[in-house]
């Protein structure tokens, strides 16, 4: 088995999840086909050598109902031996994406596969899929009678972790302080639209303070769960929420010996992986027990790691994860996250990926951590490895 290794990562902007955004005019299919597209060309890679294209996605309805990673393969001009898989595990299907990448190239299955991840949350709307049915059944609601949507899940989690609106809106400006200071031209690539050519993520409110978003109400105070939760808080709004994105990312996963042979230098490598089910009530929490588990399976400790992504899909995630793991506060989601940079679902894991190693390799860190909360309380984790000159 040889070391899988990444040569390369690279995302759209991220665009408002309505119809007035910046890629809402662009079919999710396209969307991404851009991306491989020019994921390919910038490392002047013939695409018929391409073994795979795993894509995450969580919306497989409407537009994106068709295999999108195959559409893409074809609308991106790859020839049609060229195939495609769809992954959902929700909230990670591209950071899954990425896992079963490196897993296949680890185990020789590959040669070379790219793992991406695509949604266009103004198209397809987050839910649609779903309409009026029940996904749980009665043997999961007799087991967990208490499940609740997530935005109750992070009022819990807040609760449980004692986090005050003061705090959680503080993070969140935080959030977007940090995005708009970070240059994320290396890993952008533009997308053509009806409208023109967009080059810039749309999401970031520069200049975003504690005190405004502090004016915001709670999104989620409204019955029944009034009713059901009487002594919480209410604190999670739309501005400490991770915003409706759409957006698209990819990543270059090969084998050492075939990235060598095509003269093309790896910029990272995986170290470990680890995913893991939790409360699924509370749902938010499976970053907590997936740090601990991805730590110890790579022999590592938080001293290790120079920064870690960990999505937010609502600020009590990170916050909540913080206080367990005791990870320093400057390598939180240094380059801001989900609240800042929207949450473009089965594209998130992909896209935090490509963040972390632009980041790792502009501060010349080694190793970093990205982990995601996924619905009904489950979670992925993994750290991977800057080989391009770590200090």
């Amino acid at each position: 088995m040889g070391r899988a290794v990444i040569v390369d990562a690279v995302r759209s902007p991220m665009g408002r999840g309505k119809s007035s955004g910046a890629l809402a005019g662009v079919h999710p299919v396209d969307l991404l086909a851009q991306v491989l597209a020019q994921l390919v060309a910038r490392n002047d890679l013939d695409p018929g050598l391409i073994d795979d294209v795993l894509v995450g996605c969580v919306g497989q309805n409407g537009e994106q109902s068709a295999t999108p990673g195959r559409q893409a393969v074809l609308a991106a001009g790859f020839p049609t031996h060229v195939p495609s898989v769809t992954i959902e595990r929700k909230c990670g299907s591209g950071q899954q994406a990425l896992d079963f990448a490196v897993q296949g190239v680890t185990a020789g299955a590959y040669d070379i596969a790219i793992a991406a991840g695509v949604e266009s949350m103004s198209r397809v709307p987050m839910g649609s899929a779903r309409g009026d049915a029940d996904p749980f059944g009665p043997g999961v609601r007799e087991r967990f009678p208490d499940l609740v949507p997530q935005g109750i899940s992070a009022e819990l989690v807040a609760a449980k972790w004692k986090l005050s609106r003061d705090e959680l809106d503080e993070y969140s400006a935080r959030s977007h302080a940090r995005a708009a200071a970070t240059s994320f031209e290396d890993e952008i690539v533009p997308i053509t639209t009806p409208s023109g050519v967009v080059t810039a993520d749309e999401t970031i409110r520069e200049g975003t303070t504690a005190e405004r978003l502090g004016e915001l109400k709670p999104a989620f105070a409204r019955e029944p769960y009034l009713g059901r939760f009487p002594d919480l808080d209410w604190l999670i709004t739309a501005g400490n929420s991770s915003q409706i994105t759409d957006g698209a990312s990819a990543l270059l996963v090969m084998s050492e010996e075939k990235a060598a042979a095509l003269g093309l230098r790896p910029r990272a490598t995986v170290v470990a992986t680890a995913v893991v089910g939790d409360d699924p009530t509370l749902m938010l929490t499976g970053p907590i027990p997936a740090t601990r588990k991805v730590l110890a399976r790579a022999g590592m400790s938080v001293s290790d790691i120079a920064a870690f992504e960990v999505n937010e899909a609502f600020a009590p995630v990170p916050l909540a994860w913080q206080r367990e793991i005791g990870a320093p506060g400057e390598a939180l989601n240094p380059c801001g996250g989900a609240i800042a940079l929207g949450h473009p679902l089965g594209a998130s894991g992909a896209r935090l990926a490509t963040t972390l190693l632009g980041h790792l390799e502009r501060t010349g860190g080694r190793y970093g951590l990205q982990t995601m909360c996924e619905a009904c309380g489950m979670a992925n984790a993994m750290i991977i490895e800057n080989l391009t000159g770590a200090k």
